[in-house]
This record gives C-alpha cells, structure tokens and sequence, in this order.
C-alpha cells in the first residue's frame, strides 16, 4: 500500500509516506492505550474541552493553508475545500461546548436511585476516506476525544497530507501524543489492529465492500462497530416543485465535489413526462455552463476527479450502462487535458436490469429517471441496496412530507439537497451501514452507558427502595 500525494489537475506525483513499520505500530498502539488509561479518560471534560476549542481555532486560523492541502491531494475546488475546514472546525468547537452537557447522568423516572453514566471504553480505530479528509476525520475525533476516548486513524492512502495536517493541529492545541494519532497502514496491520485487545470499537466510512469486510473481521473480535458507507440518493421532483429551483438544487447536489460524496443526488426521479423533458433541457443546459481547470483557480467550477482509479471507475459505469441500453445525453468520457477530468454526465433511460441501476455512481454522473406517478417515484427511490439519504421537492409541503416518509433511508431532506452539521445525526439503513455519527447520538456510539443505582444500607435484595429508607 503506497500513501501519496498525485496532484488530479495534473496527474503528477507530488510526494510519497512510508508505510509504518510493525515496531512502529506496536509501540503506537502501546502508547495511545496508555495514555487512554493514564491520562486522557482521567483528565476533566473542560480540560479535553480546551484541547478541541483550540484545535478549532487553528483550523479556522489556518483555513488557507488547510485547505491548499487538501486541494493539493484530491483536487478538491478551493472554494469547497475552505468551507470543509470551517465545517471540520465547527464540528471540533460543537462537541467542545456540548460535550460537558452530554456526559451528564442521565436520571431514570420513576427511580430516583438509578442512573446511567457515560464513560469512555477504550482506543477508538478509524478508518476513513479521501473525498472530504478534514470533514471526516472530525466527525470521528470530535466526539471522541472529548468522551474521553482516544483515536487510531488510518486516513486513505490518496490524502496523506491533509492526514498529517490534521495529526499536527491537534498536537499543537495541546493533544498529548497518543491522544490522537496518525498512521499509513497496510490492511494487514489494519486487520491485527482490529484483532488487537487494546482497540475497542473500529469505525469506518467508506464503501459497500470495505465496510463489508471490517464489521467481519470487527464482529469476530466482538467489537463495537459503526458503518457509514455507500450511497445512491434518490432526488424526487414532485409535479408541483418549481422547476427552476430544483434544477439548480439537483445541479449543486450531484456536482459538489465533482459527485464525490456519499450523500451526492446521485438518482434524480421526476414525475410528469412533460416537466421531465423540461427538466433534462434545462439540466443539461446548466451542467454545459460548468468550467474545468485549476482547482486552486477562482474562475474554476469543475474540479478534476480525485484520482487515476476514480476517473477510470467511473468511465467503466458510464460505458456498461450504455452497453446496457441507456442513453448518454451529455458526457461520458474523460476530458482531453492533463489530470483526471470526466465530462459532465447525464444518463437517462435506464430500466431495472442496467448495472448501474444499482450501483453507487460516485463522480459527475447524473441518472435521471421520467415517472408517471408519485408512487413509481417512490418505488425507484427504494429500488436500491442503500439506504443513506434523500430529496423531497414539492410547494405541498404536507405533501412532500408524506413523500419523505415513504423513503427508506437514514435522513430525507424536503427543498434541499442533503447536507450535514454538526448537530444533525448523520447515517444511513440497508447497505448504507449503520450507526450514527454527528449530534449526540454520534457522541454516544462509542461509550460505555452505565447503569449505577442506589440503595440504602440494608435494603431488600429486590425492588426498588426509597433513598431515605434509612433515616
């Protein structure tokens, strides 16, 4: 396994990492356990609090030159790459300010004796990918850190600098080493990490098949796992949603990032034949008006994709789904200029038995499908093995909502394109993965939730008893 850095606008190598030796990772390992136990779980939650605030404010300090490395490692726009910073950076300073309130006992009504307190369990291994470095890693190491765990990240081998640069802003905010700790490891060394006693909960976003074989190898060690995989939202287009605007959402919702996103409009579903003609002109007419180049240049809307095997990946969708029947309307191959650029696409006329009907399409490809009904709506928008997020446009709004109820994934948004903050839970259903992460709910996958009751000196074995039983 090789980590380095090719720049996609230009195809040329900029840097390579070695891969971290045996020794190396055993004394890693060893390290943050120990710490874990030593120091970090005892340390007070305004203490780790003062930890993340600080690493926030580096973030945001450093927001340019953050964000030129990610730009550098998967080609990402800018623009898009600073607002992933900022958004990394929120999610730091969310759980720094809300973390003291989360870890409160919780009371159980009707028992005053009884609680459940939230403690820490142990080294958390994150494996993450490449298409928002920051944004990811922070989804992971906000919530944990400050419940006290500690972290073990292995970051794609695609983005070695932005891993790096993340390792180093929490060192600088004052992370004890082994708090939070950075390797470019094999998936040999992977899985005896997963193997290894001292690992207690093994996190991963990422694709289908990766999530597949971690929460395996994860379930055999008995431990806790949360997956967030693969995606292909649905983006419906109910008849009376002004056109316009769900053209210019669906746009921004498959396009962002180049269509390298999870929760991308990767299905655009509209129901009426003549509003899906218009539709599609008017799509295709936008997408047209998109500018490949430089990602570090301003004047840029399109991005390369974020590798050599990502282009090609998606390029071999594109051909078999034309092999199969569909139709190209726009796009299809890559782009002649150096880098990893592929045309603007869309796809229609795609039934049922096309390859891509159920596969994720994770690039600047957009299928559009043309329905008669809200109902066929509905049911091509469950037709799939994944189940992450979804799209409801409609003026009805009552209507879009029971729409939205109908949609078999982990978060529906209605007039939007699925985004993410900090507070909002963030996760999926079927092959989607589960768990959750983001809001409270993400700071308690990975904790231990105690019960402890109390009862006074000589109380019954059984049954619940007054605390002042005794006096």
């Amino acid at each position: 396994m090789i980590y380095q850095t090719i720049n996609p606008a230009t195809g040329k190598l900029i840097k390579t990492f070695p891969t971290i030796s045996n020794g190396e990772l055993e004394e890693a390992i060893s390290r943050a356990h120990s710490i874990y136990k030593d120091d970090w779980r005892q340390r007070p939650v305004v203490e780790r609090a003062r930890i993340l605030a600080r690493a926030a404010a580096i973030m945001q300090e450093r927001a340019d030159e953050l964000a030129r490395i990610v730009t550098e490692d998967m080609g990402k726009l800018l623009l898009v790459a600073t607002m992933e910073v900022s958004i990394a950076a929120g999610i730091l300073d969310y759980y720094a300010k809300n973390a003291a309130a989360f870890l409160e006992p919780k009371q159980i009504a009707g028992y005053p004796g009884a609680a459940l307190v939230t403690e820490p369990i142990g080294v958390i291994l994150a494996i993450e990918p490449w298409n928002f470095p920051y944004y990811q890693i922070a989804r992971v190491a906000g919530p944990q850190l400050m419940a006290g765990n500690v972290v073990f990240l292995k970051q794609a081998e695609s983005v070695p600098q932005a891993a790096l640069a993340f390792e180093q802003v929490l060192r600088e905010a004052g992370a004890p080493e082994g708090a939070y700790t950075n390797i470019f490891a094999s998936h040999e060394q992977i899985s005896h990490l997963i193997a290894d006693q001292r690992v207690a909960g093994v996190t991963l976003t990422g694709s289908e098949r990766a999530g597949s074989a971690i929460a395996e190898q994860a379930g055999r060690h008995l431990k806790k796992v949360v997956m967030e995989l693969g995606g292909s939202d649905a983006f419906i287009v109910l008849p009376d949603a002004p056109l316009d605007h769900a053209v210019e959402s669906a746009v921004f919702g498959r396009m962002f990032n180049c269509g390298q996103s999870c929760i991308a409009s990767k299905r655009i579903i509209v129901v009426g034949k003549d509003r899906g003609a218009a539709f599609v002109e008017k799509y295709i007419e936008q997408v047209k008006a998109l500018k490949a180049g430089d990602p570090l240049d301003p004047a840029t809307s399109f991005p390369p994709m974020s590798s050599e095997r990502a282009m090609n990946t998606i390029l071999e969708q594109v051909a078999a789904a034309k092999a199969a029947g569909a139709d190209v309307l726009l796009g299809g191959n890559r782009i002649d200029r150096p880098g990893f650029f592929v045309e603007p696409t869309v796809i229609t006329n795609i039934d049922g038995s096309n390859p891509v009907y159920r596969q994720e399409l994770f690039g600047p490809v957009a299928t559009i499908y043309v329905v008669d009904s809200e109902d066929e709506a509905v049911r091509i928008a469950n037709d799939t093995p994944y189940g992450l997020g979804g799209s409801v446009y409609g003026a009805d709004l009552d209507r879009a909502r029971r729409v939205a109820a109908r949609i078999e994934s982990g978060m529906v948004f209605i007039n939007q394109p699925v985004w993410t903050a900090p507070e909002m839970p963030f996760g999926g259903v079927k092959n989607s993965g589960f768990g959750r992460e983001s809001s409270e709910m993400g700071f308690g996958e990975f904790v231990n939730h105690k019960l402890i009751h109390l009862a006074p000196a000589g109380a019954p074995v059984w049954g619940e008893v007054p605390l002042d039983a005794n006096k």
